[in-house]
């Protein structure tokens, strides 16, 4: 089967995202991959991959790691703090600490250059089948009180002001504000923001929620978005 088929099994053309700073072979795999139906933006910077994955929602990213400025496990990671995409990380790199160092950064898939198209291939259409892309929460959350920009990782008033979230403080916002208006357990914020050794750290959690609600709440005793549910955990409750 061709793979526009699948594209056109999908309901529409399948935009993909190829981030690589080797310009001819970005050109080229932008030709082939375009040949076998997909639509495909390309990006030669980390920054503009983020900005490019921001604004054109595709359906599945192809990164290379080796990136100038900020590089591809960075760009993977700026990714996660928003978006479920699917991401297949290419790199020279073979040190396999390097594989599991972007598979834990949340890449699904790793491809070690060179390879063959047909392989890349087999493995664009594996990762878009497991996929659920569009499950993504939009990357900028607007309230009545303030936006957060996940993929700018910046929260801003209704005036336009900055507010200062420290890194600990953004990390939960980034947890809640992915899964707005559902539960999120306390345990998962814990594994998510410090990891599995915290689990049962819940006094971290209840400091940290109180300082997001001051900075961020109009009334941070009766605060409207980040919710406590007794005993189980927190939820991003949006604007209806």
């Amino acid at each position: 089967m061709h793979d526009g088929h699948l594209a056109a099994d999908r309901g529409d053309v399948t935009r993909l995202l190829v981030v690589d700073d080797e310009t001819p072979f970005l050109r080229a795999l932008a030709i082939s991959l375009r040949a076998a139906g997909y639509d495909v933006d390309t990006a030669e910077t980390g920054e503009r991959g983020l900005l490019q994955a921001a604004s054109g929602h595709p359906d599945l990213v192809v990164l290379d790691l080796g990136l100038p400025g900020v590089d591809g496990l960075d760009v993977l990671r700026g990714l996660r703090g928003w978006s479920n995409v699917p991401v297949i990380v290419l790199s020279a790199r073979q040190a396999e600490p390097t594989k599991v160092e972007a598979l834990d950064a949340g890449a699904d898939d790793y491809i070690t250059k060179p390879f063959g198209f047909d392989e890349l291939l087999a493995r664009v259409r594996a990762a878009l089948r497991r996929a659920d892309a569009h499950d993504d929460p939009p990357a900028i959350v607007h309230t009545s009180e303030f936006t957060i920009d996940l993929a700018a990782k910046r929260a801003t008033r209704t005036d336009g002001t900055d507010v200062h979230l420290t890194p600990t403080e953004w990390a939960i916002v980034e947890t809640l504000v992915r899964h707005p208006g559902r539960l999120v357990t306390q345990r998962q914020v814990l594994q998510e923001v410090w990891g599995p050794q915290y689990e049962s750290e819940t006094t971290y959690l209840r400091v940290h929620l109180s300082a997001i609600r001051r900075k961020l709440e109009r009334d941070s005793a009766r605060p409207r978005y980040f919710i406590t549910e007794a005993g189980m955990g927190y939820r991003f409750e949006p604007d209806a």
